[in-house]
């Protein structure tokens, strides 16, 4: 063996398996969420280290950079390719590349392993992907909705509406999106997308000022899901205080319960104060006070969900299956 040989062989030995893309020094198992955590324990301690390390820094990157997710996910999958969150973790960023084939191939090993229907809207919008709108209809009814999550519900809604507008379906399409989440009075963490692919329906039939109405309730959705993130992720419900149809103002509902203490213990001081003399009145002015305020008011409540998705808050939601832009188009809802 001459030098040259001896040295490019140590090279080899010291070099990343499969050429791995590099792990930053603050990333690590411990940034997954306990759920993901919890499958790597089938592994041995350092093997599980590296995989997790290697998620993490998908979850990480994916908004920016999703081919270099891809690379991360491929490096833990070449160390655990049976472990379902692995598998599932390579089909979203297959996805979010474009890649709807490996997509709908990896969601296939993920649904066989865990057992889970979780992901069945990213597998009809991928049948979508690679053109084949009918068998992502086939598809989406092939499991009973009642049996899957609201939010899974809303997802499988909007992908299947998508498969209906590429069949230029768009009757059809908008009455997929008819189902109980489509509730103006709510804004749960699902509300402001569907809220939007109804507007986009709409607009596709011409129904030009239903569909500005529901693009103003998605916004008003969203602005009460930010503004319950701003706070406290454990936030239900968040009020707004309608002066007109231009201006809302978001308010917790703690404080406001703060205030009405605050004003029932004034009450209850000036009704000591002042026992005894006639209250008529002022009991008909606060009635009526009481009644204007509660016509101010339109409740809008917003449901903490907690969404075990390893790659999540990355643009492609597990329950709604966002995506990247990439040579090839994931499918939008047009």
């Amino acid at each position: 063996m001459t030098e040259e040989q001896r040295m490019q062989r140590e090279l080899r030995s010291v070099r990343p398996r499969h050429d791995d893309p590099e792990l930053p020094d603050d990333i690590s198992s411990a940034d997954l969420d306990r759920l993901a955590r919890n499958e790597l324990k089938t592994l041995t301690k350092d093997n599980a280290e590296a995989v997790g390390a290697h998620l993490a820094m998908a979850a990480r990157v994916i908004d920016e950079d999703p081919e270099l997710a891809h690379r991360h996910v491929m490096s833990a999958a070449r160390r655990a390719g049976r472990i379902a969150v692995v598998r599932e973790s390579l089909a979203i960023t297959a996805y979010a590349t474009g890649d709807f084939a490996l997509a709908l191939r990896e969601l296939r090993t993920y649904r066989r392993i865990s057992g889970s229907n979780s992901q069945l809207p990213l597998m009809v919008d991928s049948e979508r992907g690679v053109g084949r709108p009918d068998r992502a209809l086939e598809l989406g009814r092939s499991v009973d909705r009642s049996t899957l999550p609201a939010g899974v519900q809303v997802a499988l809604a909007i992908a299947m509406s998508g498969a209906r507008l590429d069949l230029g379906e768009t009757e059809a399409a908008l009455a997929e999106l008819d189902i109980p989440q489509l509730d103006p009075k709510t804004a749960f963490s699902y509300s402001a997308e569907l809220f939007s692919a109804y507007a986009e329906v709409l607009e596709e039939l011409g129904r030009v000022e239903e569909a500005a109405q529901w693009n103003e309730r998605a916004d008003r959705a969203d602005a009460a899901q930010a503004s319950a993130a701003d706070i406290d992720e454990t936030i239900e419900i968040l009020e707004i205080d309608e002066e007109d149809d231009d201006d809302e103002y978001f308010d917790v509902d703690d404080s406001d319960d703060s205030d009405d203490s605050d004003s029932d213990d004034e009450d209850e001081d000036g009704d000591e104060s002042e026992a005894g003399e006639p209250t008529s009145e002022s009991d008909e002015s606060d009635e009526s006070d009481e009644v204007d305020d509660s016509d101010e008011v339109d409740e809008i409540e917003v449901a903490d969900e907690v969404i075990d998705v390893v790659l999540t808050d990355s643009g492609v939601d597990p329950a709604t299956g966002t995506d990247e832009e990439s040579d090839a188009q994931a499918p939008t809802h047009e």
